[in-house]
């Protein structure tokens, strides 16, 4: 079941596209956290997903929060993709599908694999509370990005 707005924010460290860990506490240390779950790098709907926060990163700056997108793929691949779309904000690893599942993000079966996540979005604030959520179950759909901001 995926979280809802007011729950508190399942705590997380995962591999960015270098290798390093990040976690959700020191995304919150300081801001508000823009949590984005994409089902896989080098896909259309993804890569329009990213560049499109890439495009307006300056809004989610303005707004004092700090942006991630995580997906299943390992960091290898992330570096790759956020190099091929000169993306300005960290990818995360989800490789063992934990972070995904505590987000109630994971897809049980998508397009024949299993263990992909699902779109999302999840705005945390600096306690950790979950003020915003957005889990779509179809993948065509982009996160409501309005909302996102809004929340902020």
């Amino acid at each position: 079941m995926a979280i809802q707005k007011g729950d508190k924010a399942p705590n997380f460290t995962l591999k960015n596209s270098d290798g390093n860990d990040v976690s959700l506490e020191s995304l919150i240390s300081d801001k508000s956290a823009v949590i984005l779950f994409f089902p896989l790098a080098f896909t259309g709907v993804c890569t329009t997903e990213l560049c499109t926060v890439r495009d307006n990163f300056t809004e989610y700056e303005d707004l004092n929060a700090n942006v991630v997108a995580i997906s299943v793929d390992s960091f290898f691949t992330l570096k790759e993709f956020k190099a091929n779309n000169n993306l300005n904000f960290p990818l995360l690893s989800d490789f063992n599908k934990e972070t995904a599942k505590a987000y109630g993000s994971l897809y049980d079966e998508f397009i024949g694999m299993q263990g992909v996540a699902k779109r999302s979005a999840f705005v945390v604030n600096k306690e950790g509370e979950i003020v915003y959520a957005e889990v779509n179950d179809d993948a065509s759909k982009l996160p409501d990005f309005e909302a996102i901001k809004a929340a902020l």
